[in-house]
């Protein structure tokens, strides 16, 4: 603990501000965050602050200012060395989705944009709770590393155009330590916070062009779409006060996105779409943001459907994998069990609850509780069908799968109440794509 005489502010004083529904200067932000990076603050006046600024907010300068000052905790990283073939500047594009169910999108995603000469620097993170991560499913494929030192990575941009890795150590150091404190104090779901630790991160990498995916429903942080336009809004203000061209879509997470949720067979089902096939959902969303990450970045009048279906997406896929030690052709890891979840009625699928299948899918061994967990790569939950399907009583509607069967009877209990059948010709209402903010 540094003697706290020394210290501009003092972190009780700041408590009581946001307590009291103040506003905090920008040098007490400055010294705030410092401080606790510095291990000046402790964790228990950090977390009353925190608990304090979900329950009173922050104005649009505020948050600015703490995701400012998250960014200079760390290093930042500079992307305009890259050249395209003819010298010229090779645009960056990124894309951040706030998590969910089976959401595998940035797996087909970063090789696609690349293929129209727009670098995509994807870093990514590891799965906590229900909602998957993407470097554990793309670990479930023999030798793939996700660790990257920047001139790998910058290597990699310029050769191959798409790299999906999980961030350095350096990069905004404040946001990590808030992070985990947010997670086991309650706080993870104050808007200020969730904004500045996604914008912290995605600033400091330095693209150039930022596609925001803000998931709202069932099994997305966010479950009604006034808090996640809320959320959406304040990503796109910071980016854009930033320099940094911020597009979001609001999207639905009522339903899982594809047909499924674990680790390899979501890189199963990501291949399909990179093959020009694949669930319709997923690939809607891929093509989707692959259209708004372009267009951010300069490139009109692409086609990205066509760069799944011609194979050229495919190709980059390869590449990026093998530029991280990985063997695209080598036979994913499968789950040792598996048990059928039958339909219990005829009648049309109107709910399959996506909060449940992806807490099903963590028991089975797909997720972790902690950090410091190990994953099951074959482990998760196989769809067979979505909403709007005509069902029969009997048939199959979901194979589980795990290494430990074990965990069974309470990845079933997850799914007692996850699917609703309704009278033929019941329609559900499924919108996947609700807004666009910019």
């Amino acid at each position: 603990m540094t003697d706290s005489k020394a210290e501009a502010f003092d972190a009780v004083d700041i408590i009581r501000t946001k307590r009291d529904k103040g506003t905090l200067s920008p040098e007490q932000i400055d010294w705030t965050i410092d401080a606790y990076t510095r291990g000046a603050i402790a964790d228990e006046q950090m977390a009353a602050l925190n608990m304090a600024i979900l329950l009173n907010g922050m104005n649009r300068t505020e948050i600015a200012r703490w995701t400012a000052a998250m960014i200079a905790s760390g290093e930042t990283m500079d992307f305009s060395g890259l050249r395209r073939p003819d010298g010229g500047l090779k645009y960056t594009s990124d894309k951040h989705s706030t998590g969910g169910v089976g959401d595998k999108i940035t797996l087909p995603l970063a090789p696609l944009v690349a293929v129209f000469g727009v670098a995509v620097p994807q870093l990514s993170g590891r799965g906590l709770g229900h909602t998957g991560g993407t470097l554990d499913k793309l670990e479930s494929i023999p030798g793939w590393r996700a660790s990257l030192s920047n001139e790998e990575m910058m290597a990699q941009l310029q050769d191959v155009g798409a790299v999906i890795c999980a961030a350095g150590a350096g990069l905004a150091p404040a946001d990590k330590k808030l992070y985990a404190l947010r997670d086991v104090t309650g706080t993870v779901e104050a808007i200020p916070l969730i904004a500045s630790s996604i914008m912290s991160k995605k600033i400091a990498e330095g693209t150039g062009s930022l596609v925001l995916d803000v998931k709202v429903g069932s099994g997305a942080f966010m479950k009604d779409e006034a808090s996640a336009r809320e959320l959406a809004e304040t990503m796109v203000a910071l980016g854009k006060d930033a320099g940094v061209n911020t597009v979001a879509l609001l999207t639905n997470m009522d339903t899982p996105l594809g047909l499924t949720a674990g680790n390899a067979i979501e890189v199963e089902e990501s291949v399909e779409v990179l093959a020009g096939g694949g669930p319709e959902d997923v690939v809607e969303l891929t093509v989707r943001l692959a259209e708004e990450m372009l267009a951010a970045a300069g490139v009109h009048g692409a086609d990205p459907a066509a760069a799944l279906k011609d194979g050229r997406a495919m190709d980059v896929w390869n590449r990026m994998i093998q530029a991280q030690g990985g063997d695209p052709r080598a036979k994913l890891p499968a789950a040792r069990e598996s048990e059928t979840v039958y339909a219990p009625a005829d009648g049309v699928l109107v709910q399959l609850d996506a909060l449940a299948v992806g807490i099903a899918a963590w028991r089975l061994g797909a997720g972790r509780a902690r950090k410091e967990d190990a994953v099951q790569a074959g482990a998760g939950v196989r769809m067979h069908a979505k909403p709007g399907a005509v069902v029969r009583a009997g048939e199959p509607l979901m194979t589980l799968l795990t290494d430990t069967p074990e965990k069974f009877a309470r990845a079933k209990e997850a799914l007692e109440h996850a699917v609703v059948i309704a009278p033929e010709g019941s329609r559900p209402a499924q919108r996947l794509i609700l807004d666009r903010i910019a």
